[in-house]
Order: structure tokens, then sequence, then C-alpha cells
């Protein structure tokens, strides 16, 4: 049974059981219980009606948004200071990219996991889809469709905008 299935099942409040493959590299406690990250966070919910609304709101309204861990100008974390650093190589307006830090909020930390479906922080939105974290983000900049994609959508001025403006 996939992921997909399981949360569509999870969402539903319809009993479901795993079957013995997918059991069989779970780890079981005493009471021959399956404990595991994926059976975890597929039957615990973590996010809140009000932080759903918030976020999609959120989302909504900004062309960029990075959850992250600390601030553009002092992340407290690698893969969030990597991110900064790509945007600012793409020549993103960093003052125009809506930014949360999670590290002040456990509820958004958490939140934004199961908003996203994404297990990691940080995470970027552009114009309201979901780009994915700082892996995605390094692939799309070195094969250059993170950059054709910010142009696209009007993120950063093309080159010949730019010879123009000097």
């Amino acid at each position: 049974m996939s992921l997909r299935s399981l949360t569509r099942l999870a969402n539903l409040g319809r009993p479901f059981t795993f079957n013995n493959l997918l059991t069989s590299s779970f780890i079981k406690n005493v009471n021959n219980e399956i404990r595991s990250p994926l059976a975890s966070s597929i039957l615990c919910r973590y996010i809140s009606d009000s932080l759903k609304k918030t976020l999609d709101e959120t989302v909504q309204k900004n062309d960029v948004v990075l959850f992250m861990k600390g601030t553009p100008e002092i992340p407290q974390c690698g893969f969030s200071r990597a991110v900064v650093q790509i945007f600012q190589a793409q020549g993103v307006d960093l003052s125009k990219v809506k930014t949360l830090n999670v590290l002040e909020d456990h509820e958004l930390r958490e939140g934004v996991k199961e908003y996203s479906q994404w297990p990691t922080v940080p995470q970027v939105y552009i114009k309201g889809e979901f780009i994915g974290g700082c892996d995605i983000m390094l692939n799309m900049h070195q094969s250059g469709d993170l950059e054709e994609l910010l142009l696209k959508q009007g993120l950063v001025a093309s080159d010949e905008e730019l010879e123009k403006e000097e």
C-alpha cells in the first residue's frame, strides 16, 4: 500500500492494516504495535485548522515563501543558509521573500511538514506552488531550472532587462 493510499485511508478515518512486507522493516514495541516515523506521521495530525488557513493565505498571497530555521540574515541551519545563498545567486530580492522562522513556533515547524507533505525544513514555495527543500533547490539551481522558473514567474530580471537598466 502506498503512502498516498495510507494517507487517504487515515484521512477518511477507515481502519487499515499494514502488509507483512511493509511491517517487516518497522520496529514493533512490546505490545507488538507498529512504531515508525511513517506510521506516526500518518496517524498523528500536527496541523490545526487555523494554522492550515494561515499557511494557505501566506503561500497564496506571497510570490516567494521560505520556511527556514533562522532568518536570511542569521540562518540557524546550513541547509537554510544554502537556500538563502541560492536565492542571492539567482538575483532574488530577499526583502520580497516572505520568510518564516520555524524555530520560533513548534506548531509551525511540525505543521508545515504536514502541509507540504515534505519531511524537512527549509521549504520553498513560488507563486503558491511547493518547490521543495534545499536538495531540490540546489539541483534546480545547478540545472538552470530555477533560473527559468524565476524568470517565467517574473521574480528576477532577465539579462536583457538588466542591460537596459544600465
